[in-house]
């Protein structure tokens, strides 16, 4: 099997389970709400940064807002997502960038959005792909760990530039965005980091890291 081959089928199968490939971030269609949510899920669960986002909003309900809060308040308001002094310095960056030089609009285009204080490329492939319809490949960590047990490439690979152009190659342009979301679903219910069900996986029929004992 190709890997080209195993993308269709691993995607195929993501689909039945999640057809309705939706970010797990609820941003609210507003394009500066989903990349100041990204910057906070850096080591903090999607869950936590939708809670605390709710109350961000309520607090920042524009995007002007950001960009004038006082650095120690929002410091405080997105403590409960962990890096708190950082993250929210970087937030705030963007933010005065964006009402700034971009008119309060989220660039398009991966060189302006990598310019952007602490985006990656992981965030900037989410911009592209939820807001601008760009196909790219989120190289999360579900994701990483997930394609690596598929055989997609070595378990012991963790570099995410890497995978991200190594998937690129395997999963059909058009439905990458879906794939990555449906992945992150799947990491939470079935292909765990520390217990994965396995026995109860649709793709252990052609998963590499299926103990094959099990069937």
């Amino acid at each position: 099997m190709t890997k080209k081959e195993l993308g269709r089928l691993c995607a195929a199968e993501l689909e039945k389970l999640y057809p309705d490939a939706i970010c797990s971030l609820e941003y609210e269609e507003e394009a500066w709400k989903l990349l100041i949510m990204a910057r906070l899920s850096a080591q903090c669960t999607d869950a936590r940064v939708n809670i605390v986002s709710k109350e961000l909003w309520k607090k920042y309900p524009t995007l002007e807002s950001v960009a004038d809060a006082n650095i120690t308040e929002l410091e405080d308001a997105v403590r409960p997502c962990g890096l708190y002094k950082t993250k929210a310095k970087s937030i705030k960056e963007t933010a005065e960038i964006l009402v700034r030089d971009y008119n309060g609009k989220v660039p398009s285009t991966m060189d302006e959005l990598l310019s952007l204080p602490g985006v990656g490329r992981k965030i900037a492939n989410l911009m592209l792909g939820d807001v601008f319809g760009q196909p790219n490949i989120v190289t999360d960590t579900h994701c990483i760990r997930i394609c690596g047990r598929l055989g997609f490439y070595p378990e012991s690979e963790k570099n995410p530039a890497k995978i991200e152009k190594i998937l690129d190659k395997c999963i059909d342009k058009p439905i990458q965005s879906d794939f990555c979301h449906r992945i992150v679903y799947f990491g939470r219910d079935i292909c765990t980091a520390r217990s994965p069900r396995c026995g109860e996986c649709p793709m252990k029929s052609f998963c590499k890291s299926f103990d094959k004992s099990q069937k």
